[in-house]
């Protein structure tokens, strides 16, 4: 084990017992393997979730929410810490009880991007941080290509939200393919330049991705325990809670158009939103834009 300032950097040789199977089973896995927290279960299903670092609202709701019903089902999810796409995946899965993981272009203590620092400390301690570079190793533009193989190595299936024809997630669907995992693909506007890469992967056989329970049947679990929907019958949401509950969706729309459509003041809307918050109903997903929670 090696000290870092903040936790103990644990490490696995390839050979050993303790070394991850779904990596011991393939080739050209690294030798050996740095990490801060745990590595995923072995015998818990794993996704991996990938797609672009520049996405979208589109793509960052879909992320979001794809992770945190997988987390809820007791599905391990595992990405790359990074911008976009990534770091929506970690987020949605923190919001589950199932742990959550990342492989890093980095030794194991760099944190990369930097602004994900309070993310990636949250990911160390309830799931965990794993490279197959030494403890501090900067992040260099070389490591990411191959790091993918590792992410795609501990998942069962694969998920792409959102990807140009040049992603560099498509890297990710290339080792999956070479290690014989299922891909799927989250389809999105005909006219997105982000949704090209995802909507050609459909083209050539993978799975497209309808929902969280489309992914799920991989494993046969149970899912869809309670709607928001149901929740919201039972807490018995104040008149304009309602109101604006009703009028939200998984478009974004922001505090000026709830207002003038439901005829209230932007004060009592946002102490309506505020509410559905915190009853966990609704995310703000930009400055004033929010969408339903599902």
């Amino acid at each position: 084990m090696e000290e870092t300032q903040d936790t103990v950097v644990w490490t696995v040789e390839k050979g050993k017992k303790e070394y991850p199977v779904r990596l011991g089973n393939l080739s050209k896995m690294p030798k050996k393997l740095y990490i801060k927290g745990s590595l995923p279960g072995e015998k818990l299903p794993t996704v991996a979730i990938v797609g672009a670092r520049a996405c979208s609202p589109y793509g960052r709701m879909q992320a979001l929410r794809f992770a945190r019903a997988f987390s809820e089902n007791g599905v391990q999810v595992v990405s790359g810490l990074a911008r976009g796409v990534d770091g929506e995946a970690h987020r949605g899965a923190l919001l589950g009880p199932a742990p959550t993981f990342c492989v890093l272009g980095s030794g194991p203590d760099v944190c990369y991007p930097k602004e994900h620092k309070l993310l990636y400390d949250e990911i160390a301690q309830k799931g965990g941080i794993i490279s197959e570079y030494p403890p501090g190793t900067p992040p260099r533009a070389v490591h990411f290509p191959p790091r993918n193989r590792i992410i795609s190595a501990f998942a069962d299936v694969i998920l792409v939200i959102e990807a140009t024809k040049r992603s560099g997630a498509l890297i990710t669907v290339d080792f999956a393919l070479e290690q014989g995992k299922p891909v799927y693909a989250l389809p999105g506007p005909v006219d997105s330049p982000l949704s090209q890469g995802c909507h050609q992967l459909i083209c050539e056989g993978a799975e497209v991705a309808f929902s969280p329970e489309t992914v799920l049947k991989e494993w046969k679990l149970d899912t869809y325990k309670g709607s928001p929907e149901s929740k919201k019958e039972k807490m018995g949401l104040a008149r304009n809670a309602d109101l604006v509950y009703s009028c939200l969706d998984l478009q974004p729309k922001n505090l000026n158009f709830l207002s003038v459509k439901l005829q209230l003041t932007p004060e009592d809307v946002l102490l309506a939103l505020s509410e559905l918050q915190i009853q966990g109903l609704i995310l703000e997903i930009g400055k004033n834009y929010y969408i339903k929670n599902v």
